[in-house]
């Protein structure tokens, strides 16, 4: 069995009994940073040994973790926090383990984008997941494609790139358009800031960027 954990995205609360007895079950725990997940496991008891996967080397070891599913071990698969395959490795390992007919299981937890969108106070029963934006290439494409979408969109974005995608929002949807950003979620500086593109983006002129940032932007109606 192959088992993708959400981990917590903060507060180490907001890890599940049931992930907490999978990784202690687990006969290999794949983690896509195990410097980060090392506290994490050794805090919940957690004794075992975590190995690397993540997107500089997913490719090259998706062949030998499969033999190890074959050969009847049970892996489970950890990111650095939240859901895994959810802009973090996952993906082309879960697609091979179902491509060989084994049995992959994704454990219901912690997601970043979902507590920002319900406390947007924006649409939450469409919505439009886009991840990080391209950083260059192919960029005003996306944002062109985005430019008439009905539903709620939702992206992530770093600290150093989140005044630059506020302004490319405003001349894309307008800057009047309703929004909100999240950071922090689930930590002790979290912070959900709501209002029109043009003064999220002045807010944050004048505020320190830090922290993980969750844009939530209303459809056009």
């Amino acid at each position: 069995m192959l088992y993708l954990v959400p981990t917590p995205i903060g507060n180490l609360e907001d890890i599940t009994l049931r992930a907490i007895r999978i990784l202690k079950e687990a006969d290999i725990i794949l983690a896509e940073d195990t410097r980060t997940s090392a506290p994490l496991l050794k805090h919940f008891g957690i004794d075992k040994k975590a190995y690397a996967h993540h997107q500089h080397n997913e490719h090259k070891a998706v062949a030998e973790i499969i033999r190890f599913l074959k050969e009847g071990q049970t892996v489970a698969l950890i990111s650095d926090a939240g859901t895994p395959a959810i802009s973090d490795p996952g993906f082309l390992l879960a697609r091979e383990a179902i491509k060989n007919g084994l049995d992959v299981q994704c454990l219901p937890g912690a997601t970043a984008f979902v507590p920002a969108l319900v406390a947007s106070g924006l649409p939450c029963d469409r919505f439009c997941f886009e991840g990080f934006l391209p950083v260059k290439k192919g960029r005003q494409t996306r944002l062109k494609a985005l430019a008439d979408e009905p539903r709620t969109l939702i992206c992530y974005e770093s600290p150093h790139r989140l005044l630059k995608t506020l302004q490319e929002f405003m001349d894309t949807f307008g800057a009047d358009r309703q929004a909100a950003v999240s950071r922090e979620i689930s930590k002790v500086f979290e912070e959900t800031v709501r209002g029109t593109l043009a003064e999220l983006k002045t807010h944050f002129e004048t505020h320190t960027l830090k922290g993980e940032f969750v844009i939530c932007v209303q459809g056009l109606f």
